[in-house]
């Protein structure tokens, strides 16, 4: 579980005792982490299931389409600073952005497999 968890595991491991460890900086901060960021999934696949529905997207080419303008609208003007204004690697950026287009682009075509409620109303 190291791997996973970082330092956090290794306090666990030498806390004496469950409160002890809860009550560690380390806890604290990894929960946070963790919290925000299944929050921030959430939101994200509610977000483009919301789109989807409401664009009526069916079919896999409109949601790589909705996914991509969704990367576009909000990744590629950071990734555009990194690499002109920051002069940044772009091996770097470019796998990067890579992750983030499969993100994007991934969410949507999975949320369209899986299916939404095309009205909510029904």
């Amino acid at each position: 579980l190291s791997p996973l968890f970082g330092q956090t595991y290794q306090r666990a491991k030498v806390a004496n005792t469950k409160e002890e460890f809860i009550r560690s900086r380390e806890a604290t901060g990894a929960a946070v982490a963790w919290g925000t960021s299944l929050v921030g999934s959430a939101l994200q696949a509610y977000g483009v299931g919301a789109l989807i529905n409401a664009t009526g997207t069916l079919s896999y080419k409109g949601a790589a389409y909705l996914g991509s303008l969704i990367f576009l609208a909000t990744s590629a003007p950071t990734y555009l600073t990194q690499v002109f204004t920051e002069k940044r690697a772009v091996d770097a950026v470019a796998v990067s952005a890579l992750a983030k287009v499969v993100e994007t682009l991934g969410l949507s075509v999975f949320l369209t497999w899986w299916g939404t409620r095309t009205n909510p109303f029904e």
